[in-house]
């Protein structure tokens, strides 16, 4: 199994009671209350772990939020360009650029080719279908964005394999007349592509894509869920079953010396949740074309904002976290056999997403995590097993 080490470099320190009076924390908060000296430091603390898990053998998640305070990380390309120049050994995950946001897939394109090749071909590429705050902060109609995301993956695809002079797209939300990216990726055919989503209806779209299915903070029920969904699309359409190594789980985790050090370290992460996630109806549940018909009346019917499963985590106790399958945390035996737990409830998977910092854990504490999760718990993890007569577990350099 690989560890993969999620850092979203969140911003917590608004005033409380700024943050209990604003009706949304995430895309209408304003920026003056983002002193741009702390964001300097949390951005090169952030960096310096990704530098420790290039020491310890733990790979590295690259993500993308925007204009509230549950991550900094909003020039997402720019931040993966800097860990694939700064990095050696591990594998890192763009996981990922809102391609449901962005209006040029092949500008995308361009930009995880110079990442893949800036890390001589380790670079993973992950995408997700985006929504709500993220709509309005990208200034993208919420409408349809499910039929874009598949696009975009298409469009993706074709201008990282495009070899022999310029091709062109012409699909029902992107056209583009001239494809012809220098450079192009490291890895052929192309790196390996990922999806972070949980309905079953895009896992199995997922499965008979081949392409690795990763759940965040989603629980091991709804991981089943959506694992089984991949395997039967896959059995469905006479694919091979797939391995362990087609699925992902990620979870808040934090390892401690103790069980007390553990829980009370790991607590902190629950920050993500409780606070960060606040979000004014207008921008998530009422946002017009976010959720499916067949959901929509009864998310809507739900008081406040909480009509989504992300929004109902709001206010959750570490306990109750740790039962639910979102938290890990505990010493290193505890932890693994929390992992282990989540691992026999969804049948396997061969990724396991740590988000090792979050609120008012700090660098050093951080630090620690990473490394006991690297020398205590990694090691003991099963090995992945592999989808066979399918596309290779990692794609091969160019030559």
């Amino acid at each position: 199994m690989q560890a993969w080490y999620h850092c979203e470099n969140v911003y917590p320190f608004v005033p409380q009671e700024v943050l209990d009076r604003a009706e949304s924390v995430r895309a209408s908060l304003p920026n003056r209350y983002c002193d741009p000296k702390i964001a300097a430091d949390l951005f090169h603390e952030c960096l310096d772990e990704h530098l420790l898990c290039d020491d310890l053998g733990v790979n590295i998640v690259s993500i993308e939020h925007h204009s509230g305070i549950n991550s900094l990380y909003g020039a997402s390309t720019m931040i993966l360009g800097i860990i694939a120049r700064q990095t050696k050994n591990v594998r890192i995950l763009s996981l990922g650029t809102l391609v449901s946001v962005r209006p040029d897939p092949v500008r995308i394109a361009e930009e995880y080719a110079t990442a893949d090749v800036l890390s001589r071909g380790r670079l993973e590429i992950g995408f997700v279908k985006s929504g709500d705050s993220e709509m309005v902060s990208g200034n993208a109609n919420p409408v349809g964005y499910v039929d874009r995301f598949w696009e975009a993956m298409d469009v993706i695809k074709l201008a990282l394999t495009s070899h022999d002079g310029p091709v062109s797209y012409e699909g029902k939300h992107f056209t583009h007349r001239h494809i012809n990216i220098w450079p192009g990726a490291y890895q052929r055919p192309h790196p390996r592509f990922w999806a972070a989503t949980g309905d079953p209806e895009t896992s199995a779209e997922l499965g008979r894509r081949g392409y690795i299915n990763a759940l965040v903070l989603r629980g091991p029920e709804a991981s089943k869920r959506a694992f089984d969904s991949y395997r039967k699309a896959r059995q469905d359409a006479g694919l091979p079953a797939p391995g362990s190594d087609k699925f992902a789980y990620a979870a808040l985790c934090y390892v401690g010396d103790t069980d007390e050090e553990g829980l009370q370290v790991g607590s902190k992460l629950l920050w993500f949740l409780n606070t960060s996630l606040k979000q004014s109806p207008q921008m998530s549940k009422f946002l017009p074309g976010r959720n499916s018909p067949e959901m929509a009346p009864n998310i809507w019917r739900t008081t406040g904002a909480r009509g989504r499963p992300a929004d109902q985590l709001i206010g959750i106790t570490a306990e109750r976290a740790i039962e639910r399958g979102i938290l890990v945390a505990g010493n290193p035996d505890t932890v693994y056999r929390q992992i282990m737990d989540i691992y026999d409830k969804v049948g396997g998977f061969a990724h396991f997403i740590f988000v090792g910092r979050s609120g008012f854990l700090t660098h050093e504490e951080a630090n620690k995590g990473i490394r006991l999760m690297a020398k205590e718990v990694l090691p003991r993890l099963p090995a992945a097993t592999v989808t066979l007569n399918d596309v290779a577990p990692v794609p091969a350099a160019a030559q």
